[in-house]
Parts: structure tokens; sequence; C-alpha cells
């Protein structure tokens, strides 16, 4: 199975650049004072196990970002996520949150 890129830019991690070269300055302040938060916990979709998210394995599938116990856990879900996602169910959702609100 391929994994395209690494996951840092998901992560938050900008592998020691400090903006993207398409950056332009209104692009900037549009995202001032925006983080991504993880919930501190979530569920694995795969097992059902509660995974602490500071150290779970994280991948990202439709716009949300889901965590697994472990690396077999996500690789299961990335090569069949339709068996693991049930409808109505929630998943972190990729959205920044304001942290001056």
């Amino acid at each position: 199975m391929m994994r395209f890129g690494c996951g840092a830019h998901v992560m938050g991690h900008s592998h020691g650049r400090t903006k993207h070269d398409n950056d332009s300055p209104g692009n900037q302040r549009a995202t001032e004072g925006l983080e991504w938060i993880p919930p501190a916990e979530d569920v694995d979709p795969v097992c059902g196990k509660t995974v602490r998210t500071k150290g779970a394995k994280p991948s990202v599938h439709d716009g949300h970002v889901f965590y697994f116990c472990s690396r077999d856990c996500r690789e299961r879900f990335e090569a069949a996520p339709e068996q693991y996602l049930v409808p109505g169910a929630t998943a972190s959702p990729l959205q920044p949150e304001n942290k001056d609100a």
C-alpha cells in the first residue's frame, strides 16, 4: 500500500520551513491565530480501543483525522476505510480552532 507524503503538514509540522512557497500576505493574515487542536482521546475505528491522540497513529480520510492504536490498525483502515466508517459516526474534523476566541 502506498501513502502520499509523511502527514507532517496535517499534524502541524513544517519540515523546517516557516511558510509555504505559495503563501500570500493576505492568506497569512486569514489564518493568523488559528491552530488545529486534536482531542485528548479518540476511538480507533478499526479495533474500537480508546486512544490517546498524543501518541496515536493518525490518518486523514475525507477531511477528517482518525487516530489508531497501532500501525496495523491504521493500514487496515487506509486499505478499506468504508468497512470501518459507520454512517453518522463522528471523527475529528480537520478544521482549525481560533485560539483568540
